[in-house]
């Protein structure tokens, strides 16, 4: 009898300390998050990032904890995060464009990245190969060369006797010089010539559209990167006040602004597929074996406010062809 009684309390004692310990919460995985935008700028791509960890299962806060950085359009400032978020010690860190990748890669050779947007990765050096990246670096890169010709392709059908093509983007990008490359190679098929301007910051706008004026462009591709989204709304004053066709490499304008069209890789749709490769990683996938895609969905958007407010025509094959039509 006694021996039973033991047994009881034994049992008692014991259910609940293994009950407890069957509910001991599991590991919360700290993933970081670098950007060299602004956080308001950012919103729409962390909210692709995180959509893409809740399909996948992750509950945030409960299965994973997210380390927020942001250099706020300064370059310089990129190291000094990289550090912070390696000293944090985070599984695993997501972010976009090249100089973040590169911050990052100097800051840590072990811990995995997953750039979301790099552009020309092996030429610029990221990566061995898409195929096999090697190092800690995967992800998915923002280029196929097919929108390059595609954005000159959209200024020549609707501008009457396009010849020249002006581009303005930011100064300092490594991959500049290998995209300037191909979309020469690009715009000699089709006949015309480009100028390409770099602006280091809004010091050089006046500088660049004096360019423009004196080169007698008839048409402006705008590239979307850390120095002109910073400076957008200036740049769209501009384009307004000396009534030059562009078109922008982003996917987002509004009825209020003077941007006849922009077409270009769904960003938002990169950052949610990153949440997959973050999903491999934290499951024991290693970066260097995870091949780099490349992008699948491309947004058009045609203004014919701006359109008509500059006496240009939209052809109508082209409306039906847009995601998106202001007007």
């Amino acid at each position: 009898m006694l021996l039973r009684a033991l047994s009881v309390v034994a049992f008692c004692i014991l259910v609940p300390l293994c009950t407890a310990e069957a509910q001991q919460p599991a590991k919360i995985h700290r993933i970081g998050y670098l950007a060299i935008a602004p956080r308001d700028v950012q919103v729409p791509l962390i909210e692709a990032f995180e959509h893409g960890l809740r399909e996948r299962g992750y509950v945030i806060g409960r299965d994973v904890a997210i380390e927020y950085r942001f250099a706020d359009g300064r370059i310089e400032r990129l190291p000094e995060l990289a550090a912070e978020l390696v000293r944090l010690k985070v599984d695993v860190v997501v972010t976009g464009v090249n100089p973040n990748v590169r911050a990052l890669q100097r800051a840590t050779t072990t811990i995995p990245i997953v750039t979301a947007a790099s552009l020309y990765p092996v030429e610029d050096g990221l990566v061995a190969s898409l195929a096999r990246p090697g190092g800690n670096v995967t992800g998915l890169t923002m280029d196929t060369g097919e929108e390059i010709a595609k954005r000159l392709q959209l200024l020549r059908e609707i501008i009457p006797g396009l010849t020249r093509v002006a581009t303005l983007s930011g100064a300092g990008m490594s991959y500049n010089p290998f995209f300037v490359k191909q979309l020469e190679a690009a715009a000699r098929g089709l006949g015309l010539t480009v100028l390409p301007l770099e602006i280091r910051g809004g010091q050089d706008l006046g500088y660049a559209f004096a360019e423009i004026e004196r080169a007698r462009v008839g048409g402006l591709i705008v590239f979307d990167g850390p120095i002109t989204l910073a400076h957008r709304a200036s740049i769209i004053s501009l384009l307004e006040k000396k009534r030059l066709p562009a078109i922008w490499s982003g996917q987002s304008i509004t009825v209020d602004e003077a941007v006849l069209m922009s077409y270009g890789v769904d960003v938002s749709d990169l950052f949610r597929r990153a949440a997959g490769y973050v999903d491999r990683i934290l499951k024991g996938a290693k970066p260097a074996d995870l091949p780099i895609e490349q992008p699948t969905k491309f947004v058009l958007v045609v203004n014919l406010k701006t359109a008509k407010a500059l006496g240009l025509t939209i052809p109508q094959s082209l409306v039906l062809q847009a995601d998106h039509v202001i007007r």
